[in-house]
Formats: structure tokens, sequence, C-alpha cells
């Protein structure tokens, strides 16, 4: 405490010695212990000429100023000297060029009333320069030593409020240093400016831990530790009375920080502290009734004598997890007191999801990321632990798969004396044995003969065939019919029109196996670009559906229960069916597969034309960005003339003449080739709103319409690519009712499947009749869409010829 007194006084004296020798009146050159005696002015030599009595003239300036600045060199240098000393004492502050002041004063001459006033003013500059650079010097020294009493620092406080005062502000510090235990030791130098939100209770409990943490250097009270031995800075009774808890708070605080206690930390303010067993007891309430709100269980825990609050069960509901997860229950799962079981919904449109993602990776080239596989895996397990398999298709007999090498083949066939793998395709063969085995078959006469077969090895290791046996051109396993009496029940039925029953009783077969032969050829979709190599389209693709009688399948009891849709996508350009599929339900789940299934196979349109059906604007968004989508003029057309009849009745050309103009002039908008035209006529039309909702207050949904489809409808108007209509579709559906009447529904959805696979390969290799529009007169879809079908058995057949004969060489059409 001596020690402290005088060096506090020490430096009063040492301050107040240099203001006063500032402020004095006389304060000379000499003063301040920089010049310890007087130094005359030197100006020049006067000597006395003994013969003229007379002064001679004064020697010249700059010898005398030579002679005086040989003399006094060593001041200036001591000063400088010593400005740099207490400049690098003060921490630098200021510029470094103050250093040369006294070299400055130096070389000033000193004649001259305006000379001697500078440097004088000069040397008064210099004297406050060193007493500020010294006060600062001073400050840093104390700062360093860093003298307490009582637990403050005395100089510090002194300086601190001389700063204040001065208008500056002292650098804030912090340093911390790890101990040789591991423990960090943080010291905190400086003013420092803590803010808190006090809307939030657990950080202003983490204020009043911060602050219970400091710790004085000099604090010597023995009494009042802590728990963990310490003497803190601020006592519990003045943070008490600060933040305004009771102490026993605070100390309980403390204590939940030392055993890091961290959810009883998070406790609020309540009759009941929110400890562990409080959170458990809260969360076993909702796991036993998952679908009830919070509310419903603080409404529980009050009946069953539980004195919670309502903000506790929400912060027990979030920190145990309980909140996320039952809102992912409740969004993947139907739950209720009898029924616990996932929502179709919800899978299927991760299906999707994932299927689309999956696509983008394999069109870009990328591979999945850890997440995308954990989401993949994590659908997996779910589909299988509910039992559910990817729909296979028809199985194909093995018959049917020599058939299609027949009708589908390129070019010549392989000669019939070079017996090849059905496998591989490799020619060294060998046969296994000797023995033949008999094959019976029924030749064009309707008799049954035999011929002799025999069973073969393949030597490749690759193949997974191994062995097989090998038929004559013409002759099928399994089926003592030949290759040409099937062909010639498919033709009869799929180009002819027919019936199985016709077929059948044509052919002098059963129904059914005139049935399981035509079938077998839907077993899959006509694979394009394995059998051309390449997949041609126009761009301007057209979507539509059509409901289809299909009486056994799995569908929830309903009206529309025996319901179910076929999705067909034409190319508008070429009438060539891209694909078809058939969906139970007729949802934005089932358009949005049937597009993902469109871009699966290959193709990207540039414009998609649908009906006014409101899923397809978005999800054609969500798959193909890059398509403009148009909607069907004549649609609209449909649509406007239902809402005149629905609000002006049947009768409206004679009861309400101007519902009848308005009709004609929403048709006289479509009604010409010029976009601008267009777009004048539709303004023209929405400027005789007001007029009709005055007259007609329920004539609103006909604008409301037209101003909602108008974007998607005027896109067509003077396009050269996208058509005004969705008619191609339409004629594609007419002719696959050509087939569906004749056996009015399908017996279920695996047949109806099979159905569209016999359609699609029959469709897209049948000629169109000669009384078609001239530009697809003769040409079956395929060719109109540029592909060469003139050497495949198929067009053929679909022709109604047969493919032993000799088929006439067709032009290729140019995509």
């Amino acid at each position: 405490m001596h020690r402290i007194t005088f060096w506090f006084i020490l430096r009063i004296l040492v301050v107040l010695g240099l203001v006063i020798t500032t402020v004095r009146e006389k304060a000379t050159i000499e003063s301040g212990g920089w010049v310890i005696r007087p130094v005359p002015i030197e100006g020049c030599v006067v000597r006395r000429c003994v013969r003229k009595g007379k002064y001679l003239r004064l020697e010249s300036d700059f010898r005398s100023n030579w002679r005086r600045l040989k003399r006094t060199w060593h001041i200036p240098l001591v000063r400088s000297l010593v400005l740099w000393g207490l400049w690098q004492l003060s921490g630098q502050v200021g510029c470094d060029w103050f250093l040369l002041l006294p070299w400055v004063i130096w070389v000033m001459p000193d004649r001259g009333k305006g000379w001697r006033w500078l440097k004088e003013q000069a040397w008064q500059a210099q004297r406050v320069l060193m007493l500020v650079y010294l006060w600062l010097g001073l400050e840093a020294m104390v700062q360093t030593i860093g003298l307490r009493a009582g637990g403050e620092c005395l100089g510090i406080g002194c300086m601190i409020g001389v700063v204040q005062e001065q208008g500056e502000t002292m650098t804030a510090r912090v340093e911390v240093e790890r101990q040789e235990n591991g423990d960090y030791l943080a010291r905190l130098n400086g003013q420092f400016t803590l803010r808190v939100d006090s809307s939030s209770p657990f950080r202003v409990r983490m204020l009043i831990i911060f602050l219970g943490l400091l710790q004085g250097e000099g604090d010597a009270r023995r009494s009042r530790r802590t728990r963990d031995g310490r003497t803190p800075l601020v006592r519990q009774e003045q943070m008490a009375g600060w933040f305004g808890c009771p102490q026993e708070h605070i100390s309980r605080w403390t204590k939940y920080w030392l055993e890091e206690k961290w959810a009883d930390m998070l406790s609020l303010k309540s009759a009941e502290v929110l400890t562990a067993d409080l959170v458990e007891r809260i969360v076993t309430v909702c796991a036993t009734f998952p679908n009830w709100n919070s509310e419903q269980v603080y409404q529980h825990l009050h009946q069953q004598g539980l004195k919670v609050t309502r903000t506790q069960v929400e912060q027990s509901a979030q920190r145990s997890g309980w909140k996320q997860l039952q809102a992912t229950l409740f969004q993947r799962y139907e739950m209720g007191v009898s029924a616990f079981h996932l929502r179709e919904a919800w899978l299927l449109e991760q299906l999707l999801a994932l299927v689309q993602s999956l696509l983008v990776k394999v069109e870009t080239g990328q591979s999945l990321t850890p997440e995308e596989h954990l989401t993949q895996n994590d659908l997996q397990i779910l589909a299988k632990s509910l039992e559910l398999k990817p729909q296979t298709p028809f199985p194909a007999q093995p018959w049917m798969l020599q058939v299609e090498q027949v009708v589908f083949r390129q070019g010549d066939a392989t000669p019939e004396a070079v017996v090849c793998c059905p496998g591989c395709g490799c020619q060294d063969v060998k046969r296994k044995g000797k023995q033949p085995r008999w094959k019976k078959f029924y030749d064009h006469n309707g008799e049954l003969q035999q011929t002799a077969v025999y069973r073969y090895s393949c030597p490749n290791p690759e193949c997974t065939v191994k062995s097989f046996t090998h038929f004559p051109d013409g002759l099928l396993p399994y089926s003592p019919y030949r290759t040409q009496f099937h062909l010639l029940a498919l033709q009869m039925y799929s180009w002819g029109y027919s019936t199985f029953r016709r077929t059948a009783t044509a052919l002098g077969i059963h129904s059914m196996t005139a049935w399981r032969w035509v079938s077998q050829w839907g077993h899959d979709l006509l694979p394009i670009a394995a059998l051309f190599g390449v997949l041609r389209s126009s761009g301007v693709v057209g979507v539509d559906e059509k409901y289809v009688l299909v009486p056994k399948n799995d569908k929830p009891a309903g009206d529309m229960r025996r319901w179910m849709y076929v999705y067909l996508a034409v190319d508008v350009c070429t009438y060539d069916l891209l694909h078809i599929a058939i969906y139970p339900y007729n949802d934005h789940h089932s358009a949005k597969a049937f597009l993902l299934a469109l871009r699966t196979k290959g193709y990207h349109p540039t414009a998609i034309v649908t009906d006014l059906r409101q899923d397809y604007g978005p999800l054609i968004a969500q798959v193909f960005p890059n398509a403009v989508h148009h909607e069907c003029i004549f649609h609209a057309l449909q649509n406007v003339q239902k809402y005149i009849k629905d609000l002006y009745g049947m009768d409206y050309a004679r009861l309400h003449p101007q519902a009848a103009l308005l009709k004609q002039q929403i048709y006289a908008i479509f009604d010409t080739l010029s976009p601008c035209e267009a777009q004048l006529r539709y303004q023209q039309v929405l400027a005789f709103k007001g007029a009709y909702l005055q007259a007609m207050p329920s004539s609103g949904p006909i604008f409301d319409f037209l101003e909602h489809h108008w974007p998607k409808l005027v896109n067509a108007i003077g396009s050269d690519t996208i058509p005004t209509t969705n008619n191609t579709v339409e004629l594609v559906i007419r002719r696959f009712d050509q087939h569906y009447q004749n056996f009015c529904g399908f017996d279920s959805i695996d047949t109806a499947q099979s159905y569209l696979g016999v359609f699609e390969k029959v469709y897209r290799f049948t000629p169109f009749s000669q009384d078609a529009q001239p530009r697809i007169r003769g040409k079956a879809p395929l060719q109109l869409a540029g592909y060469d079908i003139n050497h495949l058995p198929m067009a053929s057949l679909c022709s109604g010829l047969s493919i032993d004969w000799t088929t006439e060489e067709l032009p290729l059409v140019p995509n």
C-alpha cells in the first residue's frame, strides 16, 4: 500500500512540474533543462580599425552561422534521441517526422526579428510535443505495471478520467494464454461493452455466469469464496440487484454451470424446474398421444397434477426432438387412433423426385452424392418393408423372342446351315450328342410332321445360355405351330381390327391360344434406340389421356374404381407414338410419372401441347424446363362456350344477344395469324369486362378463364412449329379406340399393359391409308419420323403382306 502511494505522489509531482514550466511567462530557450548556460547571439565578429577609427563591415552571415552550427550540432542530436525514446515509449503515437523538429530549429538563423519570433514558436512547439510524449509514456508504463488497490487500478482509473476529459478513448485488449494444466486464462484490458437481449432468459443467465467468472488479480479477501474456490470480482449480491432475481437462483445456475447440466440451465422460471426427468415425463405423454398438440399435452399434465407451463411443454418438445419428429410423422404417415400407415402420396412423390434427380445425374454424367445415396437406400428399404415391388413387364415366352428376332432383324438373316448361339451369337458351337431329338410340328397342310433337332453347347465363358437346341428355320420351341402361323394370328387381329374369337376360328385354334400369341407381343414397348441406334423427333410433342375400363384392380371402392387412364405422347409433326402407359389415377403424380418416363427414353421436346388440365403446367416446368407449354385452343373455345351456356342458358343466342356477341368476339381473337392482332383483340374483349359484370355479375368466370389461360394460348398464333390444337393426339386415340372397342375393357392392369405394347408396335409400323392427307398417305409413323423400316419384316407384316414375300422399296422420309 505504501509503495502504491509513493508512485502515485511521484507521478503527480512530475506532471505538475512540467505543467508549471510550460505555462511560465518567461519560458526562455535556456529553461527546461535543455541548455545549462546562456547561448550568446552569434551573428558576426566586430573589429576596430586603428588607422581610420571606424568599424569595419561585418563578416558574412554564412561564415558566422557555419561556426555556430559546428559548435552546437550535438544539441539537436540529443534532443532528437530523447524525442525518439519518448515516441517509442508512448507506443509510436503520431507521425515519425516529428523527430526532425530539433534539427529544423537548429538550422534556423538567429538574425532578424521574424526569424527570432519563428524560432521561439518552434521551441514552444517542441516543448509541448515532448510533454505530450512524456505523458503518453507514463500512461503506458502505468498500464504495464498494473498497480491495483482494492480490486481497482488507481493509475488506470486516474488516467482514464484524464483521457476521457480530453475526448480520447483507450484501446481495449484481450489476451488468452494456455496454462500448463490445459486451462485457458484470459486477460481483459481497457474498456468493454457487452449487450445482451433481455427477452432471452438463457442469454441473461450466460451473462451472469460470465460476470461471476471475472476475477481480480490483487483481491485479498479470504471470505465469500465460490464453489470452485475463487474470489469473484462481481458478487452475487450485486448481480441480484442488477438483474432483479433472487440470489438463490444465481447460485443454482452457477451450480448447473460447474456440473455441466445444460438442460437444467435452459429451464425457465416456473414452479417446476425443467429437469431431465420432467422433460422425459412430457415427452412420454407426447409419444403416448402422438396426434396431440402442445396445448392438449399441457392440459393433460395439469389434470394429472403436474404444474408446468406451456412454454416448458414447447421447450421440452423442441429440445427432445419430438416437435420435428411429429412434423415428419404427420408428413409421411396417417396417424389416428386405430390406424398408423404410410402415406402413399408422400412415398410416390419421393420416388418421383428420386427418379428425376437420377435422370439429371445420368444426363450430366455425374455420380450420386452421399446424401442422395442415403435417400435412395432409405426409400428402397421403406418400399421393401411395405412389400412394394416394381411392376414387371408381361413375361415373354422363348418362342416369342425368336419371333421378334425374325420380324425385327436388319438385312439378311444368317444362313440356315450356320448354327449360332442365341445368347451371344457365337458360331464356334459344338454338338453335345449324336442322338437327335424329334420335334413335332404342323406343316402347310395342317398335318403333323416331325424332324430331328440337336443340342449344342457354347464355348463362350461369358455367355449366359451355355447350351441350347437348334431348330430349323420356322420352327419354335414349346409350340407345334410354325412362325408364320403365329405372325398370321397377330396380323389378323391387330392389322385387321378383328377379335380373338374370329382370329381363332379362322386359324382353327382356341381363342385363348390366339389371345396368348397376340399378348406376348406386348411384353415390352418398342426399343427404338436399340433397334435403330438413334432417336428421332421433331421436338413438338402432344400429350393427352383416355380413360379405359379395368374391372380387376387394387383401387379402393368408389365411383371411379373400375376406370384407369391411358396416357399418350405423340410427335405432332410425324404422328409417331413416342410413349404410352396406363395409370390407376388421373392426378399430378401420374402425369409426372408419365413425363419422367418420356424423358427417360431420351426425348427432350422443345414444345408440349396439352389440353386445359392444370396439372401439366408446373410439371412440365419441372421435368422439361426448356420446353414451351401450349394449351389447345380448341379445348379453350369449348370451355368458353360451356361457360356461356351455364351462365346465360342454352337459348342464350335469342334471350341474351350480348352473350352471343361476347362469344363471337372471343372466337375472333384466335381467328388470325398475327400475334399483334390477336393481342389487340384480346385487350378489346377485356375492356368489356366492366359492362358485362354490371349487367350480369356472374359472368366474371368467363373473363377470368380467358386471362388465366391466355399466356399459354397466344404462343401458337403465328408460330410455324407449335400447332394451335392437340388434334394429332386425338387421332392416335381414335386409332386406339378401334382396337379397344372390340373387347370393351381390359381384365386387369397387367393385360392392359400388354395390349398397350401390342398397339404401340403395330401402330408405329402400320402405314396410313390412301385416303389420309397427302403428307402422310401410305407411310407409317416411323417412316414419317425418319427411320428406315423397309428392310424390317415387321413393316411387311403391318402392311398386310407376308414376311416371305419381297417388299417394295419405299423412299426414306427425312426428319
